[in-house]
C-alpha cells in the first residue's frame, strides 16, 4: 500500500489531479474561515473558545444543528462565507432524484438525450431557492441569537464580551444586513457547487461528497482536544482514563472496518448469456454477475430520519420561541434522549425500504436482461426474474437497514459508557452520518486512484482483488494542466503569506 501511494506521484496526470484537488480543498477551508460582513468577530471568537473548552456543549445547537455545523466544516458556528456549506445543493439533488423516480414525466425526461442536463439545471435553480430561504432565516435569527437553536451557548459569549453579535440590528440597519447576508450565502453556496464540479471533472473523487468529507475531517482536531481534556485533564484522578483513549482508538478502527465491509458487501447474481448473432457480429455467451449491494440506500435513510425529526422542531422553535409545548417537544426529541434514537431507528428501517423501492426497479432490470439475451439460471425470464430480484433485494435491504440502525445508535451507547453527551462532537465519530459518508467517499477516491495505477501497470492498494467504491464510474474530463496547478498554488501561497504578515502586524 505504501508503494501505491508513492507511485501516485510518478504519473503526471494523476499528480496534477491530486494537486488540483488539494488546492480546491484549501479554497474551501479559506471560505469557511472568512466571516460574513457585519458579524462581530469578537463575539464569534469568544463563542468558539467556549465550544472548545466546554465539552458538555453539543456543538452548534446539537441535533440537526450539530450535523449542519459539521457538514459546513464549522462555518455555521463561525458565521463564515460558507455558513450553509454544500447542504442546499445536497437537499435539491435528493429532491430531484426522488421526483425523477416518482414522477413519470421526469422519469421519461431522464432517459432522453439531454434530459439529465435539464434535470441538473433545475437542481441548480432549486439550490438557489433553498439557499435564499435558509439564508434569510439564518440572517434574521442573528437579531436574537440567544433564541437560535443552531447557536446554543452563544449567550455566554454575548455576556462575556458585552457586545452585540450584529451591530447593524442595534443601529437600525437590519434590512440591509439581511439582504447582504442572503446574497453572500447564495453566492457562497453556488461557488462551492462550482468547486465540486471542478473537482469531479479535473480532480479526484466526487467533488460534492469530497467537500462534505473535508468539512467533517476538519472537526477531528477538536475531537482529539476534547478527548485529551476529558480523559486526561478533567479525569486525572482516574488512572484508567488514559487507557480509555487507546481502547477508543481500537474500537474506532473496528467500526471503520465493519462499515467498509458492509459498504462493499454485495450479492452477486449470476446471469447467463446465450450465444447470439447481432447483424454480422456473433457474440459468444458466458456468465456475468449482477451485483446487488447490501447497503443500497447508503446514508440517505439516516439523513431523512434525522431531518424529519429535527428540522420541524427547529423551525417551530424559531416561530414559537416562547411556547412551552415547543420546549417539551425539543426535550422529547433531544439527541441525548432514548426516544430520539428509538424513533430514528424505526424511520431508518422505513426509509431504507422506501429508498430501495423508489430507486431499484426489478421489473426494469429483468426487462433489460431479457432484451440482452440474459437470464438467471433456474429462473424464467420476465416477471419471475423480477420477482426473484425483488425478493433477494428485500432480504439484503433488511440486513442493510439493521446495520444502518446499529451504526446510527452506536454514539448513544458510546456516550452512556463514557459519560458524554450523545449528540456531541466526540461521539459523532463513532457512528452516525459522518462516519458513513467519510468511508464511502474515501473508498470511491481510492478506487479512482487505483484505476489510474492499474492502467499504468502499477500495483494497486491491494495485492488481491480491487477496491469497490460507491459508484463504478470512470474518471472523465480533462485534468488541469501542470502550469495551471502551479499558478493556483502560487496564488494560495501569496494569500497565506499575506495572512501571516497581517497577523504579525496585528
Amino acid at each position: 500500500m505504501i508503494s501505491a501511494f508513492t507511485n501516485t506521484w510518478r504519473i503526471p496526470e494523476l499528480r496534477d489531479r491530486i494537486l488540483f484537488t488539494m488546492a480546491m480543498i484549501v479554497i474551501v477551508r479559506l471560505g469557511v474561515a472568512v466571516p460574513l460582513p457585519g458579524v462581530n468577530m469578537d463575539v464569534i471568537s469568544a463563542y468558539l473558545d467556549i465550544l472548545k473548552r466546554d465539552t458538555s456543549e453539543e456543538g452548534a445547537g446539537g441535533g440537526v444543528g450539530a450535523i449542519l455545523n459539521v457538514f459546513s466544516g464549522g462555518g455555521l458556528a463561525s458565521m463564515g462565507l460558507f455558513a450553509l456549506g454544500i447542504m442546499p445543493y445536497i437537499s435539491a439533488s435528493i429532491m430531484m432524484q426522488l421526483l425523477s423516480a416518482v414522477v413519470p414525466k421526469l422519469a421519461r425526461l431522464k432517459k432522453q438525450d439531454g434530459g439529465q442536463q435539464k434535470i441538473n439545471q433545475w437542481t441548480r435553480f432549486i439550490t438557489i431557492a433553498i439557499a435564499a430561504v435558509q439564508g434569510f432565516f439564518l440572517a434574521r435569527s442573528l437579531e436574537n441569537p440567544q433564541g437560535n437553536p443552531l447557536l446554543t451557548g452563544i449567550d455566554k459569549a454575548l455576556a462575556a464580551t458585552g457586545q452585540d453579535l450584529v451591530p447593524a440590528f442595534a443601529a437600525g440597519n437590519g434590512p440591509g444586513f439581511v439582504a447582504q447576508t442572503v446574497l453572500i450565502i447564495i453566492a457562497g453556496t453556488l461557488f462551492l457547487m462550482w468547486i465540486g464540479d471542478q473537482i469531479t471533472e479535473r480532480g479526484i473523487g466526487n467533488g460534492v461528497s469530497l467537500i462534505i468529507s473535508v468539512n467533517i475531517i476538519s472537526a477531528l482536531p477538536g475531537v482529539i482536544v476534547q478527548l485529551w481534556t476529558t480523559f486526561v485533564v478533567d479525569r486525572a484522578g482516574n488512572p484508567f482514563s488514559p487507557l480509555l483513549i487507546v481502547l477508543l482508538v481500537v474500537f474506532f478502527l473496528f467500526v471503520v472496518a465493519a462499515i467498509i465491509a458492509i459498504t462493499q458487501g454485495q450479492r452477486r447474481i449470476a446471469v447467463q448469456y446465450a450465444r447470439r448473432v447481432a447483424g454480422r457480429r456473433e457474440m459468444s455467451g458466458g456468465t456475468q454477475y449482477l451485483p446487488l449491494k447490501v447497503n443500497y440506500a447508503g446514508v440517505m435513510p439516516v439523513i431523512f430520519a434525522t431531518a424529519i425529526l429535527q428540522l420541524p422542531a427547529q423551525l417551530l422553535g424559531q416561530v414559537f420561541s416562547k411556547s412551552d409545548w415547543i420546549s417539551k417537544m425539543n426535550e422529547f426529541l433531544s439527541p441525548n434522549g432514548v426516544w430520539f434514537y428509538v424513533l430514528s431507528g424505526a424511520m431508518i428501517f422505513f426509509f431504507s425500504f422506501f429508498w430501495v423501492a423508489t430507486m431499484f426497479q426489478p421489473s426494469e432490470v429483468a426487462e433489460n436482461l431479457k432484451r440482452g439475451g440474459g437470464y438467471v439460471p433456474g429462473v424464467r425470464p420476465g416477471k419471475p426474474t423480477a420477482e426473484f430480484l425483488d425478493y433477494t433485494m428485500t432480504r439484503l435491504t433488511f440486513a442493510g437497514a439493521f446495520f444502518l440502525t446499529g451504526i446510527f445508535m452506536l454514539p448513544y451507547f458510546v456516550a452512556i459508557a463514557l459519560d458524554l453527551p450523545a449528540g456531541g462532537l466526540v461521539t459523532s465519530f463513532f457512528g452516525g452520518t459522518s462516519l458513513l459518508i467519510l468511508v464511502g467517499v474515501l473508498l470511491d477516491m481510492m478506487r479512482q486512484i487505483e484505476t489510474h495505477l492499474l492502467q499504468r501497470q502499477y500495483d494497486g492498494f491491494l495485492r488481491k482483488g480491487k477496491i469497490k467504491g460507491r459508484q463504478q464510474r470512470q474518471i472523465s474530463g480533462a485534468q488541469a494542466s501542470s502550469s495551471s496547478v502551479l499558478y493556483l498554488w502560487v496564488v494560495l501561497a501569496l494569500i497565506a503569506l499575506t495572512a501571516v504578515i497581517a497577523v504579525a502586524f496585528q
